[in-house]
């Protein structure tokens, strides 16, 4: 991360990736608060206190997650938000306060916390701390120095769980033991340096997902097999795959300079016999010959090694297969370990028995509720017998009303009497002045005032 090379390509001053905050160019006012130093205690003023915490500790973990990087130091994060010639003054604080939470953790700490002693380049760069840091803290002061080196925690989980998905979807996961050098050419994308590859390793050795061991002078990691379960230690069994393992990479290298070999004699071979020498082209074809045999002799003892690490990779995976019939054995067992055919027969019966019952009990609930009143069918046909007989001999007695039937629309005419009748036809008789009334016969007299009517 601090290499010169590193260091000379990030710009002086300002973001490389162009993402500060907003104010970062827009507000003098703003920025010239945030860069002034804090107070020497927050009880002070606790507003302006959180407000610049809240500003700075966000954007030094973003800044370093936006480079890849997991180690930090103050003099690099300094001349990364310089602006305008002038630096943060409270970085100091920001990191010492991002300690105390657990964000950040020194190196050396969390070296320390691990079983590091495969890392032989680690003394007098990992553990040992300059003598003024010693003092520093021996005395209680707990400031940063500008050359220390922090950790971001989570940064670390993180990029930890990135080089654990990349072994597991790259060829070396076929075993779990893989060489030190192998892996560290795998993750060199991901890993910017050594030794930020090495803190991914104790994270995952912490997390018990690797265990790293030394073997002949080389380091071996042993990863675990699944991504929820923990790494056992490396056995001998581990050891002998991985020899095998190392032979077979030995035999194909062997086997391919052999081929390029053979393909250089016979060329030499071509060109003698163009050239007319014809000792030298049988000299390359002999040559030929006996590299061909080694290559024969090296592809069966190729074939075995392979086939030694085929039948090795087969049994792991019927040990696998074994383990997990025998765990769903267990969770079968324990599942029915209550249940016999008795008590199957026994609640299959009582089931039965039930439904039984429930059929009688609608049937009987179908029948209806009669009140306590018992009736003859026979007796009440024979009545409704005689009803419809009498019933055909009787006239129906209908009214003789045939003027009303053919105005059943009218206005109905009201009575009236003789006497009315008789006074009515009298003034009728009066107004006309040539009728003379006559009581005794006034229906003659009434025919005739009722015609012009």
């Amino acid at each position: 991360m601090w290499s010169p090379e590193r260091e000379a390509e990030a710009p002086a001053g300002g973001d490389p990736a162009g993402l500060l905050p907003p104010e970062w160019e827009e507000d003098e006012e703003r920025m010239s608060f945030l860069f002034s130093a804090f107070k020497r205690s927050r009880e002070v003023n606790s507003t302006d206190w959180d407000s610049k915490m809240g500003f700075w500790a966000p954007l030094v973990l973003s800044h370093s997650r936006r480079q890849g990087v997991v180690r930090l130091r103050l003099r690099d994060l300094q001349e990364a938000f310089q602006r305008k010639g002038s630096v943060p003054l409270g970085l100091a604080t920001v990191l010492q306060d991002l300690l105390r939470r657990g964000e950040l953790q020194r190196e050396s700490d969390f070296m320390a916390s691990v079983d590091s002693s495969w890392i032989s380049w680690g003394v007098g760069v990992f553990l040992l701390k300059p003598l003024k840091w010693t003092l520093s803290n021996m005395l209680g002061d707990n400031k940063v120095p500008a050359e220390e080196v922090l950790v971001a925690v989570e940064l670390l989980k993180e990029k930890a769980e990135e080089v654990y998905r990349l072994y597991q979807n790259s060829p070396l996961s076929s075993h779990p033991v893989v060489a030190l050098s192998e892996l560290s050419t795998l993750c060199a994308n991901s890993c910017p340096d050594e030794r930020t590859f090495y803190l991914v390793l104790l994270q995952l050795q912490k997390e018990k997902r690797v265990t790293v061991l030394e073997q002949n002078g080389e380091k071996i990691v042993k990863f675990a097999r699944g991504p929820h379960a923990k790494v056992s230690p490396v056995n001998d069994v581990d050891v002998g795959v991985y020899q095998l393992m190392q032979s077979e990479q030995l035999l194909s290298r062997k086997v391919e300079s052999l081929s390029q070999e053979a393909e250089r004699c016979k060329e030499e071979a071509r060109r003698a016999c163009r050239a007319g020498k014809k000792q030298l082209a049988l000299r390359s074809l002999k040559a030929k010959q006996r590299t061909e045999k080694r290559i024969e002799a090296l592809h069966a003892k190729l074939d075995t090694v392979q086939g030694i690490l085929d039948r090795i990779y087969a049994s792991q995976t019927d040990q696998m297969v074994f383990n997990a019939y025998q765990a769903g054995v267990g969770a079968l067992k324990l599942s029915m370990k209550d249940v016999t055919v008795e008590k199957a027969e026994s609640l299959v019966d009582q089931i039965q028995e039930l439904c039984d019952t429930q059929d009688e009990v609608s049937q009987t609930l179908a029948g209806g509720v009669t009140n306590g009143l018992d009736f003859d069918s026979e007796e009440l046909e024979k009545e409704l017998d005689i009803l419809l007989q009498d019933t055909t001999k009787e006239p129906l007695d209908l009214p003789d009303n045939r003027r009303s039937r053919h105005f059943t629309n009218s206005v109905p005419n009201p009575r009236i009497s003789d006497a009315e009748l008789e006074a009515e036809l009298e003034k009728l008789s009066l107004s006309e002045g040539g009728l003379v009334p006559s009581s005794k016969s006034p229906k003659r007299q009434l025919e005739p005032t009722l015609k012009p009517l």
